[in-house]
């Protein structure tokens, strides 16, 4: 699974998720998307499980390329803990995404092939997606 080789501090805020994305808002990579309709957070195994669905599917045809990375830790108590012990430790990675951004491109496949594709990688994400496609031409 992925997650961030060192950081700066052990522990991070929750923080609000408000907004628009104004950077990853378009396909750059491969031809088609997966952009997110909403914000939320992305943990690393659901990273890992869009990877392998897609990596199955294409069946060695096309390319796949992840923009996020899951760089936020996300802390948790111990289960029947008294409250006032202080916060807990790192229990999983999160990346956190906003409406418009997109988090998954394909390349290398039919139309068809790729929009199939990108609805199997939505259904393995916690927030509502839609299947883009790279605009050719200025």
């Amino acid at each position: 699974m992925l997650m961030p080789a060192q950081q700066k501090f052990r522990k991070q805020s929750r923080g609000r998720m408000r907004g628009l994305a104004t950077r990853m808002n378009t396909v750059a990579f491969g031809e088609f998307g997966l952009k997110v309709l909403e914000c939320g957070w992305i943990t690393s195994r659901q990273i890992e499980a869009v990877r392998v669905a897609l990596s199955r599917f294409m069946k060695r045809k096309g390319k796949v390329w992840i923009r996020i990375f899951p760089d936020k830790p996300v802390t948790q108590r111990p289960a029947e803990t008294r409250m006032g012990t202080g916060k807990g430790n790192p229990e999983f990675w999160v990346s956190v995404v906003k409406p418009g951004q997109v988090c998954f491109e394909v390349g290398g496949l039919t139309d068809t092939e790729a929009l199939r594709c990108i609805q199997l990688a939505g259904a393995k994400l916690p927030v509502k997606s839609t299947a883009v496609k790279r605009r050719t031409g200025l």
